[in-house]
C-alpha cells in the first residue's frame, strides 16, 4: 500500500495530522472574528486586537503548556486523541538482523522536551508572525516608492503653501534628528525584508518535504520540529486515555499538597487554585466550541452549492494607458517626483483630474487659474479639477 490513508496501529494517518495541523489557525480566526464582532459593540476590545499577535501567544503557552504537562502532547494533538513520544534507538549485536521499524522504542516526554516543543508551538510561530508582519510593511513602504518616489517628508507638515523653505527645513531638521536606534530598527527591516521571503520558502519547502515523506510512509516525523525533538506522534491507547483525567487529579492535589504557610492561607491559595483549574477547563471547552462553530458559520454562510455557482476571480485589469503629452505643452521631467512647472521637488502634490499627472499646489493652482487647461495635455480644466493627494510613507 502506497499512502498511509487508515494507519497501522499506533501511527496516525496523514490526514489527523495535518488535521491537528491546521487546528491552531482556525482557533485564531475564531477568537479574531468573534472579537471584531464584539468590539463593535466594546471599543475597548479594539485593543486586543491591536495586539493579536501578542495575545494569541500568550494564550496558546497557557494551553500548549498546560496540555504538554498533563497529556503529553499539544492542545491540537489532544483533541485528536493523539500523544507525543521520544523515539529511542537500540541497536545490539543480536537484533542487525531484525527490521529497523524494531528497534525503535518510544518513551515519555521529558521535561527539556516539554520545554522545546513549546518553544516550537509557540516561540517560532510568534517571531514568524512578526517577520511577516514586517515583511508586509517593507513591501507596501517599497510599492508606495515605486508610485511616489522616495520621498522622506510627511505632508501634514507641509500645510503652509507660503513658507515652502521652511518647511524642507524642517523635514531635513527631523532627518537629522533621527536616532541611532531608529536607524537600526529601520535597517533591520530592510534586512528582514531581503531574507524573510528565502527563509519562508526554504521552512516551507522543507515543512513539504516531510509531509510528503510521512504520506509516503518513509519517515516518522511529520514536521522538521518534530524531527530535531526526536519526537513522533502516535495514537493514544484506551489506557491512556482513561488515565489522563485521574492523571490531572493527581497533578493537581500534589500541587495542592505543596502549598505552605498557616491553614487559612493554604485554603485560600487552594480556592485560588481550584477557580484557576476551573476558567482553564472552561476556557478549553469554549475554544473547542469557538472552533466548531466558526466552522459551522462558513459552512452555512457558504454552501457547495455557492461555491459550485461562484463567478470565476479574474486578475485585475490593467491601468489605462497615460493621457498623451501635447507637443505645445510642458515637458515632463524625467524624475518623477519633480514638478513639470518649476521643476523642484513636488510640496503638497496635487493632480488635475482631466489629466492625472501631479504638480505643486500653488503651481498648478496658479497656471490652472490664468490658463484654464492641463499644462501637459492641453486639456481644458478648471481649479475645481484641482485634487491634493495624501500618502505616507
Amino acid at each position: 500500500m502506497l499512502f498511509q490513508v487508515g494507519g497501522q496501529g499506533s501511527h496516525p494517518t496523514f490526514f489527523e495530522m495535518s488535521a491537528a495541523q491546521q487546528l491552531p489557525s482556525s482557533l485564531r480566526a475564531a477568537l479574531t472574528y468573534s472579537i471584531g464582532v464584539l468590539a463593535l459593540r466594546r471599543p475597548f476590545l479594539h485593543k486586543v486586537l491591536d495586539y493579536e499577535d501578542e495575545f494569541f501567544a500568550a494564550l496558546t503557552l497557557i494551553l500548549e503548556t498546560h496540555s504538554l504537562r498533563t497529556t503529553d502532547a499539544s492542545f491540537a494533538e489532544t483533541l485528536y486523541g493523539l500523544r507525543r513520544r521520544a523515539v529511542n534507538i537500540h541497536v545490539k549485536k543480536d537484533d542487525l538482523h531484525m527490521e529497523p521499524g524494531s528497534r525503535i522504542q518510544h518513551s515519555g516526554l521529558r521535561k527539556r522536551q516539554k520545554l522545546l516543543s513549546v518553544v516550537f508551538l509557540v516561540v517560532l510561530p510568534y517571531f514568524k508572525s512578526k517577520l511577516h508582519a514586517i515583511y508586509n510593511k517593507e513591501r507596501e513602504a517599497a510599492l508606495q516608492a515605486s508610485l511616489w518616489g522616495n520621498v522622506n517628508e510627511r505632508f501634514d507638515e507641509i500645510d503652509n503653501l507660503d513658507d515652502v523653505s521652511g518647511s524642507f527645513a524642517s523635514t531635513s531638521g527631523l532627518d537629522s534628528d533621527l536616532s541611532v536606534r531608529t536607524r537600526f530598527r529601520k535597517r533591520m527591516h530592510k534586512l528582514v525584508a531581503a531574507c524573510y521571503p528565502w527563509l519562508h520558502a526554504g521552512t516551507e519547502g522543507l515543512a513539504f518535504a516531510y509531509q510528503l515523506l510521512y504520506l509516503l510512509d518513509a519517515t516518522g516525523f511529520y514536521s522538521p520540529g518534530l524531527h530535531a525533538l526526536g519526537l513522533q506522534v502516535c495514537r493514544a491507547t484506551g489506557q491512556e486515555l482513561m488515565d489522563t483525567s485521574s492523571r490531572i487529579s493527581k497533578i493537581r492535589s500534589n500541587e495542592r499538597e505543596r502549598l505552605r504557610g498557616p491553614p487559612w492561607l493554604k485554603a485560600v491559595q487552594g480556592a485560588l487554585l481550584t477557580c484557576a483549574y476551573a476558567v482553564l477547563d472552561y476556557a478549553q471547552t469554549g475554544l473547542i466550541a469557538a472552533v466548531f462553530g466558526f466552522k459551522m458559520m462558513e459552512w452555512w454562510y457558504q454552501s457547495a452549492e455557492e461555491r459550485m455557482s461562484a463567478p470565476t476571480v479574474y486578475p485585475p485589469p490593467p491601468p489605462p494607458p497615460a493621457p498623451k503629452v501635447a507637443k505645445e505643452g510642458i515637458p515632463l521631467p524625467p524624475d518623477r517626483t519633480l514638478c513639470p512647472l518649476c521643476s523642484q521637488k513636488r510640496a503638497n502634490p496635487s493632480a488635475v483630474t482631466v489629466s492625472g499627472f501631479v504638480f505643486c499646489y500653488a503651481c498648478i493652482f496658479k497656471y490652472v487659474s490664468q490658463y484654464n487647461r492641463c499644462p501637459v495635455t492641453l486639456v481644458p480644466a478648471s481649479v475645481d479639477q484641482i485634487r491634493r493627494l495624501f500618502h505616507d510613507l
